[in-house]
């Protein structure tokens, strides 16, 4: 009976022990490097911001934070490895707008794009645009929209590949524009742009940043943004609402978080840190130059952009006839 007390004492010593001590581990964070994974390989706009932020973000936390690139199956590797990770805060995952597309695109993930992850906040947005050569016919979104009405299924747009954020913009565009046209994946941005100059493809959904060279050189020209807001580094270009086709708001976004169930003072620290490193105008700069704008949200109002984004791309993959993998 004595021994059954002893055990029993035990175990509730070691429970309270343990209630006590894992707030105060999350506390004592970080107390080795930290992981940020990328789904991308190196050099794409998810890494170049990762790499901006990981070096100071380390000096301000006391531990190194290294990028590790991950690429594959539309970020998914990545973001099944982060899901999959001890919520210790020691592996985080820099997500981009893809994350909610391939929740869509991928019936087979083995987690869930919403609730397997711990927002910590959104980092930055980039900018889509409607582009197309410089001697297309049309000179706005009006004019491309009276073209594809004339002749229905003749148009096409091209994107980085069937799946991709651009080509989800794309099948929205042609839903709220109420045009037939066919879609060509490319692989890879470069290809786009060769598909646009030789006159393989009608108009591109791409990232503003990628064609930029060949806007101000004159042989492309942007016909408008899918942001909310013009874009700053594009001030004449108009936005879809602007030009007459509304409920066709798409914003590129980095974000960063952390496995599911991760201590909520790692997640604050982690926040008030990115706050500090993103409040560097240095570091703006150098985000800038990827041709994205520092937008730090916090990460409840992350975690319900994820959640809203997912229902977006679902309702287009369903309206379009868009199948999972």
């Amino acid at each position: 009976m004595r021994t059954t007390s002893i055990y029993r004492a035990l175990c509730l010593a070691a429970f309270v022990a343990g209630l006590v001590s894992a707030p105060a581990a999350a506390q004592d964070w970080p107390t080795k490097p930290i992981r940020i994974l990328v789904g991308f390989g190196a050099g794409g706009g998810t890494d170049i911001v990762t790499r901006i932020i990981a070096d100071p973000l380390g000096e301000l936390l006391g531990q190194a934070v290294i990028t590790e690139n991950k690429p594959g199956a539309g970020g998914s590797i990545a973001s099944e490895a982060t899901a999959k990770s001890a919520p210790d805060g020691y592996t985080a995952s820099m997500l981009s707008a893809g994350h909610t597309v391939s929740a869509v695109m991928f019936k087979s993930l083995n987690y869930d794009s919403v609730k397997d992850f711990a927002p910590v906040g959104m980092v930055a947005n980039s900018a889509f645009v409607i582009v197309t050569r410089k001697d297309f016919p049309a000179n706005d979104i009006k004019g491309l929209i009276a073209a594809a009405k004339a002749s229905p299924g003749k148009l096409n747009f091209a994107s980085v590949g069937i799946g991709s954020t651009q080509h989800f913009t794309g099948e929205l565009f042609r839903q709220s524009a109420g045009i037939e046209v066919v879609h060509i994946g490319h692989r890879g941005t470069p290809a786009v742009i060769t598909g646009l100059l030789r006159k393989d493809v009608d108009y591109a959904v791409e990232l503003a940043h990628a064609v930029a060279g060949q806007v101000q050189a004159g042989e492309l020209k942007i016909l408008a943004v899918t942001t909310p807001k013009r874009w700053p580094t594009l001030p004449d270009v108009p936005t879809l609402a602007e030009a007459g086709v509304p409920n066709c708001e798409v914003l590129g976004w980095y974000g960063l978080v952390f496995p599911a169930n991760t201590p909520k003072p790692v997640i604050d620290k982690a926040y008030n840190g990115l706050k500090q490193v993103l409040a560097r105008e240095d570091i703006q700069k150098r985000i800038a130059g990827a041709g994205a704008l520092v937008n730090l949200t916090s990460p409840q109002d992350f975690g319900k952009h994820l959640a809203s984004e997912v229902a977006k791309w679902r309702d287009v993959a369903k309206k379009s006839g868009i199948e999972p993998k």
